[in-house]
């Protein structure tokens, strides 16, 4: 076995520390840049991060650093690389069989009536990866070397890396059956078809130099997946004896973030492979088990989902007990790869520099990484005087001003906050309060943020215009979208958004005990990436946030204006957490401030409020024994949100990617008077869901997937229309698009809502006809 360092991560951010991979692609999209430039760019931003992870301390020829870089979502580059692309993309291939950078963008993309792959969360993350389709026509053959260049690519420049790679389980079992399939298949039977492909690339690996390699097989740590614990088990073992039986390989270390190993881990124990990473941060140090003696055991024990400096003496505690195990080697990494946090807090030039003493982004976590390393190597006194800052920090964190808010702290809750009228009474009031049509057609709040929106913004915040002219631009973008919608034949409105730079950003900047970043970016999918705001302190609201927008824009039209509101969950969700005090009890509090918000809504006269909770199934933990705490406090905090809401005001809510069979019990506890949901990438599969447990308040499956560029035809929308329409009740159907439109251009926005009007028309006519 080659030795392994006693330090390394699992990952690093790869959209460039200002987005550079970002800008990049989308101007190879928008034809601005070829090919070659592109591969130019991200080549020199690969280049920057393994020079930028060695001058914080991992070793440039120790395979501590991972080749862990990718275009769009590491779950398509596994598939790509192992071929597994759907039968609409096969002509895409080039002559030799292989998948090039066009044809990848497009299977993540769609182009034309080619629909993308399904996109969905990333474990209890706010990454969003796309979904492998997998039937028994799926052919497996080695269709991309890219990784073996990179790794090629960094030998040249003097580097040893360590690449990575989704593992053969993990990517079949997050796969969906594809079209052609049989009812019933299941991906993970192709398993012994894909191992051979797994060989062929680690032989390609070990010849392009690489020492070791990273399989990242966290499917394993998952009981929220269609496949069982033992037959995950089964599915390791046997993937692991074929690929750790290799001749020609590198030396394998397995990696299962994001929770606990649990039964598992005996599996990988006795595997012919050299390393297993473990999650110590959602997870513990497992027990003992056979096979151990010539492992070596990388103690996940920073943390890589949040951004809080932490407790780094009770991370090397947790590193001295995995010495416990008898294995021949610990090491100390990251609980997941680092793709999860920003780059470096040290950009952060606006942040109070108390709050900084707190934090750790990437940066500041290999940083953490090369300390525990050194202590593991040179005892607990070499690393004292580290272990005694951070220690310091974190009791500082603990008694700062504003961490406790004594009348936040003070407001009693009763059982009846929790709840309204009964959903019958509520129909019956808003029926006669709202007049809406048979299958009212609405959006789910953003409009595009066009470049010059950006701008008006950018020149806003450095001065360049006054408040005022700043909030004329906004009243005329309104005017417009107000308009557009009006002419298209909307029935329920919205503002369009454009005084947000981000659904919870806007909230965070207008409650206190969140602090907003100027740098802090994370890649959300694709070529989109978030920055979400550090929730550090107890939550009120010191004023109104959204009314006087709101109340602009309904005094704008006639028809009915939604007022647009982020939930509890959501801001928890896409923020960075406090981590001393129960996830609920956060929650709690941002309800508070959000239930204020609904009744000044209420009070200026909106009577359609929408509460959007995208992320409801991106908290759920991946152990079932955890899920109904999660479940109760969740739907809890948007029931405190909402409760006070009178019967006649529609609440309405929003979910994405949130596989809504999972969590079926849990929306229809949210009480919402309607849930628009995610459904046209996956072809309106959740009807399925819908109809099953017999769902009884209003539905809106989106008709219009909103996260690729292609435009839907009127007949291809119809379609999925009249799919909704045969299963769920006409008084419950909502005619919407999958999520909002911020990241879209108007052509296209346009375009879609006028084949989305023309599509209800029709559908509409028969249920008149039927009446």
């Amino acid at each position: 076995m080659t030795a392994f360092p006693e330090g390394t991560i699992l990952g690093y951010p790869r959209i460039g520390r200002r987005r550079e991979l970002k800008k990049a692609i989308e101007a190879f999209w928008a034809g601005r840049i070829d090919e070659q430039e592109l591969e130019t760019t991200s080549a020199g931003l690969r280049a920057a991060t393994r020079e930028r992870l060695a001058s914080l301390g991992l070793g440039r020829a120790d395979s501590a650093i991972p080749e862990s870089f990718s275009y769009y979502d590491q779950v398509l580059d596994a598939a790509v690389t192992v071929g597994a692309i759907p039968a609409r993309f096969e002509d895409l291939r080039s002559a030799d069989g292989t998948i090039g950078l066009p044809a990848y963008f497009t299977v993540a993309r769609g182009e034309g009536e080619r629909a993308p792959l399904e996109m969905t969360k990333w474990f209890d993350s706010n990454y969003h990866y796309l979904v492998p389709e997998i039937g028994p026509e799926t052919s497996f053959s080695l269709s991309s070397d890219r990784l073996v260049r990179e790794v090629s690519e960094a030998a040249a420049a003097g580097f040893v890396t360590r690449p990575v790679i989704v593992g053969p389980v993990t990517l079949l079992a997050l796969a969906k059956a594809s079209d052609d399939a049989p009812e019933g298949f299941d991906p993970l039977s192709r398993l012994e078809d894909l191992l051979p492909v797994y060989v062929e690339l680690l032989a390609r690996l070990r010849a392009a130099g690489a020492e070791w390699v990273q399989i990242d097989e966290p499917a394993l740590v998952s009981e929220s997946l269609p496949a069982s614990t033992e037959q995950l088990s089964a599915a390791a073992e046997r993937s692991l004896a074929v690929l750790g039986g290799a001749s020609e390989r590198p030396s394998i270390l397995v990696a299962a973030p994001y929770a606990a190993l649990d039964a598992v881990f005996p599996v990988l124990a006795a595997a012919p492979v050299e390393a297993i990473a473990v999650d110590l941060v959602r997870g513990t140090v497992p027990a003992t088990a056979e096979g151990l003696a010539d492992k070596v055991i990388v103690g996940g024990v920073i943390d890589g989902h949040n951004i809080w400096r932490g407790d780094l003496a009770a991370a090397f505690d947790k590193l001295e007990a995995l010495r416990g195990l008898g294995a021949a080697q610990i090491a100390a990494s990251t609980s997941t790869s680092l793709l999860h946090v920003p780059h470096d807090v040290a950009d952060e030039s606006k942040l109070d520099e108390r709050l900084v003493s707190w934090l750790a982004f990437a940066d500041q976590k290999v940083e953490q990484v090369v300390t525990l390393a050194r202590g593991l190597g040179d005892g607990r006194e070499a690393i004292r005087a580290e272990l005694d800052a951070a220690s310091a920090a974190l009791a500082d964190r603990l008694t700062a001003p504003g961490v406790r808010d004594g009348a936040v702290r003070a407001r009693a809750l009763a059982e009846a906050d929790f709840s309204r009228v009964s959903y019958a009474e509520r129909e019956a009031a808003q029926e006669e309060a709202l007049g809406l049509p048979a299958l009212p057609l609405t959006t789910i709040g953003s409009f595009p943020q066009t470049g010059d929106i950006r701008r008006a913004r950018a020149r806003f915040t450095r001065g360049e215009i006054t408040e005022a002219e700043y909030q004329e631009f906004l009243r005329a973008e309104i005017d417009s979208v107000v308009a557009l919608q009006e002419e298209l034949g909307l029935d329920v409105l919205v503002h369009g958004e454009p005084e947000r730079n981000d659904m919870v950003q806007y909230f965070a900047e207008n409650l206190d005990g969140f602090a907003v970043t100027e740098n802090g970016w994370v890649q959300s999918y694709g070529s989109r990436a978030t920055r979400p705001s550090i929730l550090w302190g107890d939550v009120s609201r010191p004023a109104p946030i959204t009314v006087d927008w709101s109340t602009y824009a309904q005094g704008r039209t006639a028809k009915h204006m939604k007022g647009m509101l982020t939930g509890p969950v959501t801001i928890l969700a896409w923020s960075f957490v406090r981590d001393d005090q129960p996830l609920g009890e956060t929650a709690n509090q941002v309800a508070l401030a959000l239930r204020e918000e609904i009744a000044d809504l209420e009070t200026a006269g909106i009577e359609i409020i929408q509460v959007d909770e995208p992320a409801l199934r991106e908290l759920l933990p991946p152990k079932q024994a955890d899920q109904p705490a999660y479940l109760k406090w969740s739907v809890d905090s948007f029931r405190l949100a909402t409760g006070g809401a009178v019967a006649a005001t529609q609440i309405h809510t929003h979910l994405c990617y949130s596989e809504f069979g999972v969590v079926i019990d849990a929306i229809r506890a949210l009480d919402a008077d309607v849930t628009s949901i995610e459904a046209a990438r996956s072809r309106m599969d959740v009807v399925d869901d819908i109809s099953a447990v017999g769902f009884d308040h209003g539905i809106g499956p989106g008709v219009y997937d909103i996260h690729s560029p292609r435009v839907p035809s009127t007949d291809e929308i119809e379609a999925l229309l009249r799919r909704a329409a045969a299963e769920i009740p006409n008084r419950q159907l909502w005619v919407n698009p999958d999520c909002g439109l911020k990241t879209r251009g108007y052509a296209e926005t346009t375009e879609s809502l006028r084949n989305i009007v023309e599509a209800t028309r029709r559908v509409r006519e028969d249920v008149s006809a039927a009446v």
